[in-house]
């Protein structure tokens, strides 16, 4: 009987390395452990500087001793050096104290830190981790329909973002011929310099990407613009000056052909530039539901009519009176009708929460989708989460979830394993476990999220949205046996915060006399 754990943290803290003794990733546990070894390091960089000072300290009174001492003693040389000390003292100087005042300018400060700094290196992200970093802020600025401008003023938590930060989303873009994207952040750095922001990222760099972007987007009209100037900056850009004949013979051809269009092709030109606006920036495997899932994770799901609402409701629930809940009875909320998904609030206290992820972090690894032409499980760039599997005889505590479960759901949770959902393709694809297909999914919220999150369900277009301690629960089966197809579900990326979830899946096998089978798939 297993718990799987999973963890999931994004805008700040989203990256992933695939290199052997690395695996950086969205988890909330090991984004602390970098946190901690910046500060380690900040705290090594200021001891190096205070070395440094101190060093520059003793040589700063060095100097200034022997300023005051040279000043007396060239007013009169020879007077100064008719005295047998000072002229001890002279030689002594320049054969002794100088040498130890070279040593010491020459002695290197920086050991410590360089040496702490070769030792952390190893734990630091690499390009990888950076470029998977900015393409994930790019999917949240998609998903929720972001602009640039309140990602990089920091109007959501976080810092706010300089002309440098802006200008090197955009060159992941480009590098990813992600043009859309290059566009809508070359054009925030371009506002933010425009704005009198200082930056070590020059105009004209920025005006390159930005109409050659706009180029390869089909605006031959703006990218001329943006052309122009760049060359008010630099007249001599030679790749500049190109674009600017290669433009204005391709706009004056595009003219040409429109001023010989009838009306007809008028309006389908018109047509197809509306229909191109509306797909701009959307992958060429974009998907309606990708679309719905994507207004769901927004909040603009399907609103129940008020005859539905009135069916919802909340209630303490004993599970037919058994004998753990007939007086401390669990409350439990309806969240949505058909297919029917109830909230357990209370489920889980802090104590068990703050357990279960103690004993998850130093296992959690990225999550896994099943390929479906292999079977084989793999990774998959979307699916940037990690998870852990925790067995109930490894604490006391992850045992004792399994029995609630069981009790509260009254279905056996000793079938139940680790893979999501149910099978829509292969029916025997459970057969080796010797379980049967997954019957039902309970879903535990571990944290809540200020922003993001959800737990979409893009059939029916419910959102179940994060709640700390509560457990969601629904039927992927009818009492037939047969998949219900509105529980597929999915989840919604974080946009601020971190969401710590845990699962179980319940199979069919051991159910035959806690959820009997019938005919009826609407039952």
């Amino acid at each position: 009987m297993e718990l799987r754990v999973v963890c999931c943290v994004l805008l700040t803290c989203l990256f992933y390395t695939s290199s052997a003794d690395k695996d950086f990733f969205t988890s909330i546990g090991q984004m602390t452990d970098l946190l901690y070894t910046e500060k380690d390091l900040v705290t090594s960089l200021k001891d190096y500087i205070r070395a440094e000072e101190d060093k520059l300290e003793q040589v700063k009174k060095w100097a200034e001793k022997l300023d005051v001492l040279s000043a007396t003693a060239t007013q009169d040389p020879e007077g100064f050096l008719g005295h047998p000390v000072n002229a001890f003292k002279l030689m002594k100087r320049l054969n002794t104290e100088w040498g130890e005042l070279e040593s010491l300018v020459l002695k290197d400060m920086s050991d410590g830190f360089i040496s702490n700094l070769t030792i952390q290196r190893q734990y630091f992200p690499n390009d990888d981790d950076q470029t998977g970093a900015a393409k994930a802020l790019m999917r949240l600025q998609d998903t929720y329909r972001l602009d640039t401008h309140t990602i990089s003023s920091g109007e959501l938590p976080g810092d706010p973002m300089t002309v440098e930060d802006c200008f090197e989303l955009g060159k992941i873009a480009y590098s990813d011929a992600d043009y859309y994207h290059t566009e809508l952040w070359m054009e925030q750095a371009l506002k933010q310099l425009d704005g009198g922001e200082e930056s070590s990222v020059d105009m004209v760099t920025i005006l390159d990407y930005l109409s050659y972007s706009i180029y390869q987007q089909g605006e031959l009209e703006r990218a001329l613009d943006y052309t122009k100037r760049l060359l008010k900056l630099d007249s001599a850009h030679q790749r500049a000056n190109g674009n600017l004949k290669y433009f204005e013979y391709q706009l004056a051809k595009q003219n040409k052909v429109e001023a010989a269009e009838g009306q007809k092709e008028k309006e389908t030109r018109e047509r197809e530039k509306r229909e191109a606006s509306d797909k701009k920036g959307r992958p060429a495997d974009y998907l309606p539901e990708r679309r719905k899932y994507e207004e769901l994770c927004r909040g603009e799901g399907i609103k129940m009519t008020l005859r539905r609402q009135s069916r919802m409701f909340c209630r303490y629930s004993d599970n037919n009176r058994h004998p753990l809940y007939v007086l401390g009875p669990v409350k439990q909320e309806d969240e949505w009708d058909r297919p029917r998904i109830i909230r357990y609030h209370d489920i889980l206290s802090n104590s068990e929460i703050e357990k279960v992820k103690e004993l998850a972090k130093p296992r959690l690894r990225r999550a896994t989708i099943s390929n479906p032409i292999t079977g084989v499980l793999e990774t998959a760039h979307y699916r940037i989460s990690k998870s852990a599997w925790l067995t109930a005889y490894e604490d006391p505590v992850v045992d004792k979830i399994n029995q609630r479960i069981e009790d509260i759901t009254g279905l056996n949770v000793k079938t139940a394993e680790e893979l999501q959902d149910w099978s829509t393709d292969e029916p025997d694809a459970f057969k080796e476990l010797g379980t049967g297909n997954r019957i039902a999914t309970w879903l535990i919220y571990m944290s809540d999220v200020p922003s993001g999150g959800a737990t979409v369900f893009t059939d029916v277009g419910a959102a179940v949205w994060p709640k700390k301690g509560s457990a969601v629960f629904w039927y992927n089966l009818f009492a037939s046996g047969e998949g219900d197809y509105s529980t597929r579900h999915a989840a919604c990326p974080v946009l601020v915060g971190n969401k710590w979830v845990s699962n179980k899946w319940m199979h069919e096998r051991g159910q035959e006399f806690r959820r009997r089978c019938t005919l009826n798939e609407s039952e």
